[in-house]
């Protein structure tokens, strides 16, 4: 995918874990500010130890990573998160404070901003993620899972990265909670300018809420670009053993009848329907 002045660059990366395992071959791949990306792939395909080196938590063995020009390989990983934020799979894993307030606050805390700025940014934080102050001194294990997410989101977005990676959103989540999530993703890349990155392996949320796929197998990238053009090989996914969605999978088969293969919506199916019936 052709980006011009990248947020992120991705050279050349390959990274292998102490006990030897090679989890990235030769990653190559820009990213531009304000997308919405999709990694996805099968387990152990090397989508969340890319996401990792994005944001420095891991060092490339080999080739390097560029966020705003600063090379991961000797910049500070406190640099380095104010730019690329993670949010666990489970954030339950990234929260140890004793209250939301404490916890939101670490980050601007560790960076030594006044008291002043860091309440400033606990405030801007909450109200982005919709957290209520009546929630600010209760215990985040005493929250509900979906509030504990926007916890751990918040916590990340008080140190005002451009971009959000946020692994497996919607795990252990019911179908009101998964949307609502998502919702929350959705808005902070249109109406506050974020670069969201999620891992999943939900195709159907990557069909409703992703503009780009990343599709990785075996640390190596298969595929990237428009969702409806990776979804439009259904060979490549077959790869990976996923599939797209059902209703991408019908326009493929009614695609001697008109139907683009790249649909990813009910409602795109609909109007090429009534397109199609006005022939």
């Amino acid at each position: 995918m052709t980006n011009i002045n990248p947020y992120i660059q991705v050279n050349k990366l390959d990274f292998t874990y102490p006990d030897g395992t090679k989890a990235l071959d030769d990653i190559n791949v820009l990213i531009q500010i304000g997308e919405f990306i999709a990694l996805i792939g099968q387990n152990g395909s090397g989508k969340t130890t890319l996401s990792k080196c994005l944001n420095g938590l891991y060092k490339p063995t080999s080739g390097e990573v560029l966020v705003e020009s600063l090379n991961s390989k000797n910049t500070p990983i406190v640099q380095m998160v104010r730019r690329v934020g993670y949010v666990f799979q489970n954030p339950d894993h990234q929260l140890f404070n004793n209250n939301c307030w404490d916890e939101i606050a670490y980050g601007p805390r560790n960076i030594q901003l006044s008291e002043e700025e860091v309440k400033i940014r606990v405030d801007e934080a909450a109200h982005v993620v919709g957290l209520p102050e009546i929630f600010y001194e209760e215990h985040p294990f005493f929250l509900s899972k979906g509030l504990r997410q926007r916890v751990a989101i918040a916590s990340i977005l008080a140190l005002r990265p451009q971009v959000i990676i946020v692994d497996e959103p919607t795990t252990g989540q019911d179908s009101r909670q998964s949307i609502e999530i998502m919702e929350f993703l959705k808005d902070l890349n249109e109406k506050h300018g974020h670069t969201i990155i999620i891992i999943t392996h939900d195709m159907y949320i990557v069909a409703q809420y992703a503009r780009r796929v990343i599709l990785m197998s075996e640390g190596r990238i298969l595929a990237d670009g428009l969702t409806s053009d990776v979804f439009s090989q259904p060979d490549v996914l077959q790869k990976t053993f996923l599939e797209p969605p059902q209703i991408t999978q019908l326009a493929q088969s009614a695609q001697n009848l008109g139907f683009n293969p790249g649909t990813l919506t009910v409602d795109e199916m609909v109007n090429q329907f009534d397109a199609l019936k006005i022939k």
